[in-house]
């Protein structure tokens, strides 16, 4: 992988470039900033870009979507934005335990898809950076299925992170950070601006940390810098270039345990949360990102404007680990045997999205209409080596480095694949005295090309897939004059497959479905905010693996469910509460759980050496009826609350928080054949954990203090039917300083 600081040119070629063109400027008045409106404290924003790709008050959208400002992630003492999503309504963060390798969770019971700025930012398995909370400006979690405006993605929807811009204040800040796990961390954001009339704008943000974690010798470790440039070329016209290099060194956080020794008892006890499976020393997910986006505002005429974002991105990713496959124990019920997996992964993708936006008025109705193309061309390789560890580990008293040497390269390298999509869309929202109607529809063509090299020349291959979809959303909502708007609306996404059939033939695209009621209220005179929704998701052509030979795709998954979140503001107090119920369905088309086995047992025979993941592959195709998905709670409730003790001391203040996690499901079922029990679906347990966080601002200095699982609690995030189980986040304390000026 390349070093960090042979990225510093490429940055200085960028900023150079950016810097340079101050020159051209004219003396017209500049443009007035974006401004998203939010409440006097910035824990609420009342604006969401995300859900229209304009800024539309969340009151006048027929879809769901949560917005969390900086103010409220620093509030909540957030240090990734898995953290940061912990309190909305609807999202089970971290399903997986604690995972120094990305941000996962669960919006509405499926995997949402991340982008930055409107764009997408991760392409590929395990070779993109995670995002950094303290460059982002605000999060916007977009539920149900997007499509019609973002392209291929999942029923669960989008999280999409605003990054810090520039703007016209001269400010800064610098934080200083110590916690447990021997964490150190140093960051700062300065802001300046100027010319004759402020025109240039520019902002740098940059974060250094040196950390251990709860997982016995994983550290976590980055360095990330991130300038931008805006520049008010005339009143119309206003050009920001972002740019983002970011380092990460790390390990592999997760460590796969079996069942038996966390959610099934264990001869020997309870597996300890701090457990390190891999080789010390050996083990690493390091990777590096340098992304530029540049942003192009122009206004036509008084109604009429366009935005231009495109975004260049190149990331590599080191992937060395070592786990127990499949996870159980041995016949000491102490110890495991081990397979390595190594992974290079790159990625390159070049995003554009170029939107017209055009207001309208005939006489009593307004007209909004938004029309894009949005192109990404996305180049990802990820080449991979797995094998045999000749020692196994004793997980009770691990003896580490006994094992025969292991190999540090791949030499075999993948060949590339190329994903482009080309997408169209058109929204047209219309508002008639109180009454809103959104429509929107979009088509997509994607194409798929695999490339390997030959000699200096590469040459394609012939394997090449084409892909289309055409998805729409309709939504209607009523402001009544009390603050109460209910509203409707109906939404689609599509989510391509280019995995070939094992029996030939190609997959068709995953296409999913939403119809959602809700209402939103936001009391006149008050600073509240509140949501409810009601939604049902279809989520079509999954594929289900009746054998290695021979792949389905004939399941349907179904989600329903209820969401709450309320968002109250008073003069020194302040709540954030919500709750979620879901409730999922797998149903496939019935099929005879004896001819399964049976075909299954004939497979295990054959390849004994894979006997139990054959199995276990059968109980998944086996009964599937009513089964609910994994890894997905059926109740969420959380509540965070702060207050302002400026009547005891000025600048005092305090919160606290408690998270509900309800069970969660191994997705699978119980599957017996005559009097043998080839499996038991396994049930999580449901938990409780409390958050706290106290600070103090005088003058220019801030001090806190952020605990998160404040009683140290050892939970169980999810089990998988595969056989691994994930341990939650343990007791995370930091203590922070900020001086601002």
């Amino acid at each position: 992988m390349r070093s960090f600081k042979t990225k510093y040119p490429m940055l200085l070629s960028a900023l150079a470039i950016a810097f340079s063109a101050v020159s051209l400027a004219d003396d017209s008045k500049k443009n007035e900033l974006e401004v998203i409106e939010v409440s006097p404290k910035g824990l609420i924003s009342y604006v969401s870009a995300s859900a229209s790709k304009s800024d539309v008050p969340i009151t006048k959208t027929p879809v769901s979507v949560s917005v969390l400002t900086s103010k409220r992630i620093a509030d909540l003492g957030a240090e990734t934005l898995q953290d940061a999503i912990g309190y909305v309504a609807g999202v089970y963060n971290g399903p997986y335990g604690v995972d120094t390798r990305g941000d996962w969770s669960k919006v509405r019971g499926v995997d949402p898809l991340i982008y930055v700025d409107g764009l997408q930012m991760q392409f590929g398995h395990y070779n993109n950076t995670r995002t950094n909370p303290y460059t982002l400006e605000r999060v916007e979690i977009l539920k149900g299925p997007s499509s019609v405006l973002y392209g291929q993605g999942s029923t669960g929807g989008i999280i999409n992170s605003v990054s810090k811009r520039p703007h016209s204040e001269t400010q800064g800040e610098i934080w200083a950070q110590v916690g447990n796990y021997d964490r150190a961390q140093l960051a700062g954001d300065y802001n300046t601006a100027f010319g004759q009339s402020d025109e240039y704008q520019a902002r740098f943000v940059g974060v250094y940390r040196n950390s251990d974690t709860q997982t016995d010798f994983v550290e976590d470790n980055t360095l990330v810098f991130a300038p931008s440039f805006a520049w008010d070329i005339n009143q119309d016209t206003r050009l920001t270039i972002l740019t983002n290099i970011q380092e990460n060194e790390s390990g592999s956080s997760t460590q796969f345990f079996p069942h038996e020794g966390t959610i099934l008892p264990a001869k020997y006890g309870q597996i300890p949360s701090e457990r390190f499976v891999s080789e010390p020393g050996w083990d690493r997910y390091d990777t590096e990102q340098f992304a530029i986006t540049t942003i192009v505002e122009h206004s036509i005429a008084e109604d009429t404007q366009v935005n231009w974002s495109t975004r260049y991105s190149d990331s590599a990713s080191e992937y060395r680990t070592i786990f127990s496959w499949p996870p159980k124990f041995e016949a000491d019920k102490r110890s495991i045997k081990r397979i390595f997996s190594m992974s290079d992964g790159e990625s390159k993708s070049l995003l554009s999205d170029i939107q017209l936006h055009q207001y309208i008025e005939f006489n009593d109705v307004e007209v909004n209409i938004v029309a894009g193309i949005d192109f990404q061309d996305a180049e990802t390789r990820t080449s991979r080596l797995r094998g045999g560890v000749s020692s196994p580990l004793d997980l009770y008293n691990p003896v580490y480095g006994l094992n025969d040497p292991l190999p540090t390269e791949i030499k075999d390298i993948a060949p590339e694949q190329v994903n482009t999509q080309l997408g169209g869309y058109i929204q047209a929202t219309f508002e008639y005295h109180n009454f809103v109607l959104n429509t929107a529809l979009r088509h997509d063509d994607l194409e798929q090309k695999t490339w390997e090299k030959v000699g200096d020349v590469a040459s394609l291959l012939q394997v090449k897939k084409s892909q289309s979809a055409l998805t729409g959303r309709i939504g209607g909502l009523y402001q009544f004059e009390n603050g109460i708007s209910p509203y409707v609306s109906y939404s689609e996404s599509f989510q391509p497959i280019y995995d070939l059939r094992p029996q030939g033939g190609s997959f068709k695209p995953k296409e999913g479905e939403q119809i959602e009621y809700g209402v939103k209220y936001q009391p006149a005179g008050t600073e509240h905010l509140i949501t409810a929704s009601v939604f049902h998701i279809t989520d079509k052509n999954h594929v289900r693996k009746i054998s290695p030979l021979e792949h389905v795709q004939d399941s349907e998954v179904s989600v329903d469910g209820f969401e709450i979140e309320a968002q109250l503001e008073w003069e020194n107090l302040d709540v954030y509460a919500s709750y979620a119920y879901t409730e999922s369905e797998q149903d496939t088309t019935p099929l005879s759980a004896q001819e399964i086995f049976t075909q299954a047992a004939m497979l295990a025979q054959q390849a004994p050496d894979r006997q139990q993941q054959i199995m276990a592959g059968a109980v998944l195709t086996t009964g599937t009826d009513d089964v609910p998905l994994s890894a997905t709670p059926e109740h969420l409730a959380s509540v965070w609350a702060t207050y302002r003790a400026d009547n005891l001391l000025e600048g005092l203040k305090f919160g606290a928080g408690i998270r509900y996690v309800g069970k969660t499901f191994d997705g699978s079922r119980s599957v017996s054949v005559g009097s043998v029990e080839y499996h038991k679906a396994l049930t999580t347990d449901s938990f409780t954990l409390y958050d706290m966080m106290v600070g103090y601002q005088f003058n220019d200095y801030e001090l806190s203090l952020n605990i998160d699982n404040l009683t140290d609690k050892t939970v169980i995030t999810s089990c998988l039917y595969r056989g691994d189980c994930f341990y939650g986040q343990r007791r995370t304390i930091t203590a922070n300083l900020k001086y601002r000026f």
